[in-house]
């Protein structure tokens, strides 16, 4: 069904900007990239962008979320797999790791819009992981002897402190370093 009305038409432009703001912030990277050149992008005043977003930090943490789901839509395999995989697919896109670590930290101060946006994602993100690891542990493809909401925060954890190390040091291997801590977690491998 097609959207209609004004409503529609917001809802369609915030998504343009959107798009324009994840291929920007990829390829020139986030401290490169001015809210100027992404209301130039796509065809808008800076004022005019962010009449969509509120702010320039509400944008950049809507951009996170829009990855955030293109991160969800391509999940595919065990929740290791998968959780590699995204780690590996992001560090294609230093830009948005880049965006992802100077959010994390501004969050860290209740007042920010990153914040919200940060506790909800952490939560989601280790509970879905954590399940998926007691299916895998009901399955018999996962000791009982593993922690699965341990497990899950402590991945995550690991996986945010890799993307800010490698933001200085682009030479590690993010998800070689995950998966060698999985299979010496949990002895598999």
């Amino acid at each position: 069904m097609a959207k209609r009305g004004p409503y529609g038409k917001g809802i369609e432009r915030r998504e343009q900007i959107l798009d324009a703001a994840l291929r920007t912030i990829a390829e020139r990277g986030y401290l490169a990239t001015s809210v100027a050149e992404l209301a130039e992008a796509v065809g808008l005043s800076q004022g005019g962008l962010l009449h969509y977003f509120g702010s320039k930090e509400e944008l950049f943490v809507a951009v996170l979320r829009k990855r955030d789901e293109s991160d969800l839509a391509t999940m595919r395999g065990t929740a290791p797999d998968a959780f590699v995989a995204v780690v590996r697919r992001n560090a294609k896109v230093p830009g948005l790791i880049e965006l992802f670590t100077h959010m994390q930290a501004a969050a860290a101060d209740p007042r920010h819009p990153a914040h919200d946006y940060m506790l909800e994602r952490y939560r989601l993100g280790t509970e879905s992981f954590a399940q998926a690891l007691r299916g895998m542990q009901r399955a018999g493809t996962l000791s009982d002897q593993v922690d699965a909401d341990a497990a899950a925060t402590m991945f995550f954890a690991l996986a945010d402190g890799l993307q800010a190390r490698w933001l200085i040091d682009p030479t590690i291997d993010m998800a070689a370093q995950l998966e060698h801590a999985w299979h010496r977690y949990t002895g598999a491998g």
